[in-house]
């Protein structure tokens, strides 16, 4: 195998499969929103994936997402810190190994 079979494009680093794949209205939320989104979007294949129903919460509520997005980042942003001290290894101030 080369490293060009294992190379991806820009693009492909970008999209996320679960955002394209199609919705099933089963549950009545899910169902209102594939609705209003199919109602809203018209597409021309008739399915509704995830993306545009996040789209179209975007635009019609712009909290609701901000709101998600703002989580997600803090925990994120948590989790690297929680890294970045679990994998620092330590110094010989550390361990107490001073010459």
């Amino acid at each position: 195998m080369s490293d060009t079979d294992t190379t991806i494009t820009e693009e492909e680093l970008h999209s996320n499969p679960l955002l394209a794949a199609p919705v099933e209205g089963t549950t009545e939320l899910k169902e209102f929103l594939v609705n209003y989104t199919g109602t809203k979007l018209q597409p021309e294949d008739e399915h509704v994936t995830v993306h545009m129903i996040a789209e179209t919460v975007a635009a019609e509520f712009p909290e609701f997402m901000f709101a998600i997005a703002e989580e997600n980042f803090l925990r994120g942003y948590q989790l690297g810190l929680e890294d970045a001290i679990t994998l620092t290894p330590e110094t010989e101030a550390d361990t107490g190994n001073e010459e």
